[in-house]
Order: structure tokens, then C-alpha cells, then sequence
């Protein structure tokens, strides 16, 4: 930008600013390497010219920091070298984990990511969809608040989809890396059983489930198959204030849930409110508490006494869905699902039950 000062600008600072404001044109790349505009172009694209002729363009592009827009550079490749990742909200730390670690992934692969967050709100999410299509990424890595939703159509005949933790019901055409959530839970459910405990908190997140899986199923089935009893949570959706979550839990364990001797949490960002939630009601954890996670976050051995929970092996998970999408973007058509199994990790927030 220009800067605007009183009284004298010298010559050498007017000519310095008038460098910084002018951007490197194709134009100035040909001159500089004393070659057509076209025969520039077809240079730094890779599609034609003789090896010194292309060497001797792409210097003189690197020695006047010229970058091709990106898309210019789409419409003439079809291919901007960017990735869109949609996430359903970065307040829950698994999610935000996932945008960090797809990125470095994409980075490693020679792409760019263009991370997005919808902060739980269903219209930002359908807001930040057009606004990556105005960008024209190669294609999309989504972990979507409603996979349900019909857009979802448009958008995978657009691009390459991959869904990471959920199918696309109404995007046949996208591809998806779930988790085998009937297997976790039979593990934790089992686990919970065998250490006595037969009155269960269940923690639902406020986002639906794809219909061949809801939650609410696979919990009632397995609790039913082991002989416990469950209580449904449903806490206020990830956007909301971390104490009004704590809170919530707090009065939960005293109302509906009162005589529970387990929370099990659909996400350890969850668990971990949930063991706030039990310290301000004063229960200690294992002992009048066990809390179970189904993430196995970085922290989940840090916080409180441990996190007993359920670990997907994050790296399968990013390599499963970068590798789907980057065969999908390189021209394979047909969707692929890949399925992610569960290990159950103890730690020291299960104990038997008390009493």
C-alpha cells in the first residue's frame, strides 16, 4: 500500500513505493527472459518449450517474485493446488486436531489447505461451502454438522468430497472415512460391565448421525446385550460457553442422571467437561465416578487422572482421507469408504463401581 506522508517525498522513496505497489505481470516474466508472453506462459505451466527456454523463464519469474493467480492459474491447469477443509466446529479439539494434522498431510502431498470452521451454525457451514467453491479448490475434506443436509449433492458433482467421520447419504458420489462406532462401543460398554457398573450416563454431541448408524441405537443395543441401564444426555452444541457446558453436566449428574456410576462421552472434549462437571459437584473420579472418552486426544493422558477412552489412530484416519481425495482429484471416480477400528486405551478415570 501507498504511503501517504506531509511535506517532501524524494525521488528515490516515491520510485521505491511505486515498486512495492506494482505487481510482477506475466508480461514483465517475458521481457525479463526476452520470450513471447505465450511462450512464458507455456513455461511455467510445464506444457511446452525447450528445457533451457523454460529454466531461463522460471528464473526470471523467481527473480521478480512473480505468482501466477491462482485463478488464472485453475482455468488454464485445472488445478489450483489447494484443498478446502471444512470442519463443523475447531472447538471441539478433535476436530481441531484433524484440521492441523490434514493440513501438514496436504502439505507433504503439494497442496495447500484452506481451513474453514462453521463454529457449530449450520448456515456458516453452507456459507463457507460457496465461498471455497468461489475459490475453486481441487477438492473438499469435510467433517460437516449435518451430513444429512441436501446440498451436499451439489457440492460432491462439483468437486471431489471426501467426509471424514460420517457418510454423505445424499452425495453418492463422495467419498467417506468413518469409524467402526459399533465395534467402540461394544468395547467400552463391555469394559464399563465387567468393572460392575450397571447405571450409565450416556453424553451425545448436539449433531446429528448418519441414519444407518445413529447413536442413540448402537448405545441402547449394547447397553441392553451387557445389562445396563442408560441415561441420554444432550449438552448444549459445541459453539456454547465452556462453563455453561460444565455447568450443565453439573446439574445432570445430580437430576437426570443422579445415581450413575459411569459417563460414557461420544467425544473426549466431552469427557473432559465432564470431569470439570464432576469436581464442582464434588465426585471424585474413578472413585464415586469412571468417565470414558471415545477419541483418544493428544491430552487424554494428561487431564485429571487419565482419560479411559477410545483411540482411532488419528494418522490411518488423515491418510485414509488425504490419499482417497488425491486419487478421486487425479481422476478416479468411483467413492471409496474406508472403515477405521477402535482400541480401547484404559486409563485411571474407570474404576470398579463404588459400593
Amino acid at each position: 500500500m501507498k504511503r501517504f506522508t506531509q511535506g517532501h517525498v524524494n525521488s528515490s522513496s516515491a520510485a521505491y513505493d511505486e515498486a512495492v505497489v506494482k505487481r510482477p505481470t506475466l508480461q514483465d516474466v517475458a521481457v525479463a527472459a526476452g520470450v513471447s508472453p505465450a511462450t512464458a506462459s507455456y513455461a511455467l505451466r510445464g506444457q511446452r518449450g525447450a528445457d533451457a527456454t523454460v529454466e531461463r523463464v522460471r528464473q526470471a519469474a523467481e527473480r521478480l517474485g512473480y505468482d501466477a493467480d491462482p485463478i488464472a492459474r485453475a482455468l488454464a491447469t485445472g488445478s489450483t493446488g489447494t484443498v478446502g477443509v471444512l470442519c463443523g466446529s475447531t472447538r471441539d479439539l478433535w476436530q481441531q486436531r484433524l484440521a492441523v494434522d490434514l493440513s501438514r498431510a496436504l502439505m507433504a502431498r503439494g497442496r495447500h489447505a484452506v481451513v474453514a470452521d462453521a463454529d457449530g451454525d449450520p448456515s456458516r457451514e453452507r456459507a463457507l461451502l460457496e465461498k471455497l467453491r468461489e475459490q475453486r479448490p481441487d477438492g473438499l475434506l469435510v467433517a460437516p454438522l449435518d451430513p444429512g443436509a441436501e446440498h451436499w449433492y451439489d457440492v460432491a458433482e462439483r468437486f471431489p468430497v471426501v467426509c471424514v467421520g460420517e457418510r454423505l447419504p445424499r452425495a453418492p458420489s463422495a467419498g467417506a472415512v468413518v469409524f467402526d462406532n459399533d465395534a467402540g462401543m461394544a468395547q467400552v460398554f463391555d469394559h464399563l460391565a465387567t468393572l460392575g457398573h450397571r447405571r450409565v450416563a450416556v453424553v451425545l454431541p448436539a449433531r446429528p448421525s448418519t441414519p444407518d448408524r445413529p447413536a442413540e441405537h448402537l448405545v441402547r443395543r449394547h447397553a441392553a446385550r451387557v445389562g445396563v441401564e442408560v441415561e441420554l444426555l444432550r449438552p448444549p452444541p459445541a459453539s456454547a460457553d465452556v462453563t455453561a457446558l460444565r455447568d450443565h453436566l453439573a446439574a445432570s449428574l445430580t437430576g437426570p442422571a443422579v445415581g450413575v456410576t459411569a459417563v460414557f462421552c461420544l467425544s473426549d472434549s466431552l469427557a473432559f467437561a465432564v470431569l470439570r462437571a464432576a469436581a464442582v459437584r464434588g465426585l471424585a473420579v474413578p472413585g464415586d465416578l469412571s468417565v470414558v472418552g471415545f477419541e483418544d486426544l493428544d491430552v487424554a493422558d494428561l487431564v485429571g487422572p487419565g482419560l479411559t477412552t477410545i483411540s482411532w489412530g488419528t494418522d490411518g484416519v488423515v491418510d485414509a482421507a488425504v490419499g482417497q481425495l488425491l486419487t478421486s482429484i487425479e481422476g478416479e471416480t468411483t467413492p471409496v469408504r474406508s472403515t477405521i477400528a477402535p482400541r480401547l486405551v484404559v486409563r485411571g478415570s474407570t474404576g470398579p463401581r463404588s459400593g
